[in-house]
């Protein structure tokens, strides 16, 4: 069993096709099920993002993985397998962990740096959790994953590498206001995205900010934060988005929905030539693509953001954040062949134990009078002498399987002293993995 990674991210596909492909929350279920009861899938997890989609999976073999995986993300977009291959990048096994370390420490991000993958990797993670598609193999992964992202931002300050999507957002929505300061925002989404952007919104000296939200109590709960970081914030429901529009300096539309939310008809109701900014951070696209027909509106994308963002440098902390991320990896893909080894190791020591255990029997049969006091001393030095023995090339063996190419050792061992190839079975493959649907 090994790593698979199937996905289209802002680097190799079309805002347009990404929207396609996007997993709302209220499907995420149903995919993931639809993942996990492919033939060659034994473990998954989705991570859907404003500007990736990606499917992490343990599977049996490559090809039958791979396959079965796009024709999942393929049902989800309506569209024919076909269609999606040109777009979709595809990594396996030890390139799969890099792709996977990398996206955690912000590598692999629209914006080099920005911190908000690693929640979103945590959800997405715990989700496949609750879900019961994830399995000793994965659990190990993206937990070691989120420790690697962590300690990229620790160790540098990549962090400023770049800011959020929503930063370069809001330094658009500043640049053609003239600053936000005294402005009243109008967020619509209480999600993680509605979160961040109120939180960028806060820093930057904005007014007043709404929340319009489809259930009225998250979107109460994070005015309620706002309001305790002393923002004027308030919240309401869908229904009154024309009004708060009419009065909104600045919208930002985050909601995660399928389909359009905002029709340019209710930005239209508003005062004529009144600037309004719109930043659209949906995925799909929350806002209808005609309001930025409209006199005094200004609408920032994640297709705007993305040819922005695509030529940003990269500097000394993203070169040691590649450092840290590579070094990772190589102790990761060293454990797990270590690891695979074990087995082999387990299988020996109980082989000689077994041996030492029929000669200490064969002992007692040929000299049943020995003293009990010499007889326990016998068996103490017979099982010394053997530890001792094997401690040396039992050691010696992990550490050569820990380089790579050292599966050979494990092999060697078992042929050498002619151990029972089905008993370690383990050894060939890098997890052992819970049947499909079992939970941790």
């Amino acid at each position: 069993m090994s790593i698979l990674v199937v996905g289209l991210s802002h680097r190799t596909t079309p805002v347009p096709v990404l929207e396609r492909v996007a997993v709302a929350d209220a499907d995420r279920r149903k995919v993931l099920d639809q993942l996990l009861a492919a033939p060659s899938v034994s473990e998954a997890m989705l991570l859907s993002t404003c500007n990736r989609v990606e499917v992490y999976a343990v599977v049996e073999t490559f090809h039958g993985g791979m396959n079965e995986v796009v024709e999942v993300l393929a049902r989800q977009a309506g569209a024919e397998p076909a269609e999606l291959f040109e777009h979709l990048y595809v990594h396996y096994s030890a390139a799969a962990v890099e792709h996977l370390f990398s996206v955690a420490g912000g590598l692999d991000s629209m914006v080099v740096g920005e911190a908000q993958i690693l929640g979103q990797l945590r959800n997405s993670y715990n989700a496949a959790d609750e879900a019961g598609v994830v399995g000793r193999t994965l659990h190990e992964l993206v937990q070691r994953a989120l420790r690697v992202g962590k300690r990229v931002h620790t160790d540098t300050d990549i962090d400023h590498a770049g800011a959020s999507v929503v930063s370069e957002a809001l330094a658009d929505a500043a640049d053609a206001l003239g600053g936000l300061d005294g402005r009243k925002a109008l967020i619509v989404g209480a999600g993680s995205m509605g979160g961040l952007a109120a939180a960028h919104l806060r820093r930057a000296g904005i007014g007043e900010v709404v929340i319009a939200n489809r259930t009225a109590a998250n979107g109460e709960r994070l005015a309620t934060a706002l309001r305790a970081d002393g923002v004027d914030a308030t919240s309401t429901g869908l229904e009154d988005l024309a009004d708060e529009i009419a009065k909104a300096d600045v919208l930002f539309a985050c909601t995660g929905s399928v389909g359009t939310v905002i029709g340019a008809e209710l930005i239209g109701e508003r005062e004529p030539h009144r600037p309004l900014v719109v930043c659209d951070l949906g995925l799909p696209k929350d806002v209808d693509q005609a309001a930025t027909l409209l006199d005094g509106v200004r609408v920032v994308d994640l297709e705007t953001l993305q040819r922005r963002l695509s030529a940003a440098p990269t500097g000394q902390d993203t070169l040691r954040a590649a450092e840290i991320v590579a070094e990772e990896v190589r102790a990761y893909l060293a454990g797990q062949r270590s690891a695979e080894v074990t087995p082999t190791v387990t299988a020996l020591r109980k082989r000689a134990a077994e041996v030492v255990d029929a000669e200490l029997l064969r002992l007692d049969s040929r000299l049943p009078e020995l003293d009990g006091a010499v007889r326990d001393e016998l068996t103490k030095t017979v099982r010394r002498v053997v530890d001792k023995l094997l401690h040396a090339p039992t050691v010696r063996v992990k550490e050569l399987a820990a380089a790579p190419g050292g599966a050979g050792y494990a092999e060697a061992l078992r042929e050498l002293f002619g151990l029972d190839p089905q008993a370690p079975s383990a050894v060939s493959t890098p997890h052992s993995t819970q049947p499909k649907g079992e939970k941790r």
